[in-house]
């Protein structure tokens, strides 16, 4: 569905994500920092990564969720990115283990991954929602911008099956130095719904980056055209509060 401006309506902020070296370095940097230990997540087998996840959703974002994530070093493939994502390049048709991909969000970047190991967990990146990922590709491929292919997921959790459909480059970029966001698009349940109230909220989402005008036009085209962005050095922040008091927290 398209608004006025030509622009796709009815995506909404999905979530946010912060990288930590370890999932317990990012429990415990939650903890301190937002005075909450997360939720249970799940595990990407297929990316070897993790997460541990709480929701931050406010009546201005109603389905919005907080992502720490880090790489498994239990996965059978932590020290390497060979997935069985069925869209990827095919080295060996005939080997399903030959289908070779980069870690999405960035996450085998060796600056980045020294960054966090060095500082500590960060801010990286940013996920939407949209009604219809393969719509918003087409008016991000009508800028000259490629999001990457929309791949399916699914994981089992206790109160039943998440699918999905995610955008991941083979190579895993962010794009715009991960201000523009991923797309995510859900199945008939969003993850948000069975989660506790965390007391932590969302209350804005400013952008900052060198090409804000094309930013902004990207965010435009897939519905989102009430995120702010301004010209200057790459920059997320958010906006969270607590009945007592508010957190910035930036990229």
């Amino acid at each position: 569905m398209r608004g006025w401006g030509g622009g796709l309506v009815n995506a909404q902020i999905d979530h946010l994500v912060v990288m930590a070296h370890t999932l317990e370095e990012g429990v415990a940097w939650c903890e301190a920092t937002l005075g909450i230990t997360p939720g249970p997540g799940g595990k990407h087998a297929l990316m070897g990564t993790h997460n541990r996840l709480f929701r931050i959703a406010s009546p201005e974002f109603p389905n919005v969720y907080f992502e720490i994530i880090a790489i498994d070093s239990e996965a059978a493939n932590a020290t390497n990115t060979v997935t069985e994502w069925q869209y990827a390049i095919k080295k060996a048709p005939q080997d399903p283990f030959a289908w070779h991909r980069t870690r999405w969000f960035d996450m085998d970047d060796p600056a980045l991954r020294e960054r966090v190991k060095i500082q500590g967990p960060q801010l990286i990146h940013w996920v939407a929602a949209v009604p219809d990922v393969n719509a918003s590709l087409q008016a991000l491929h009508a800028l000259g911008i490629d999001r990457g292919p929309a791949l399916q997921a699914s994981r089992q959790t206790p109160t039943g099956l998440l699918e999905w459909q995610i955008t991941v480059r083979e190579d895993g970029q962010r794009l715009f130095d991960g201000c523009l966001p991923t797309l995510i698009q859900w199945g008939d349940h969003h993850p948000t719904h069975t989660m506790p109230q965390s007391g932590i909220t969302l209350q804005n989402l400013v952008l900052q980056h060198p090409e804000a005008p094309k930013l902004s036009a990207a965010l435009q085209a897939i519905g989102l055209p009430q995120i702010p962005v301004t010209p200057g050095q790459a920059q997320i922040t958010a906006k969270l509060t607590t009945p007592h008091k508010s957190f910035l927290l930036s990229s």
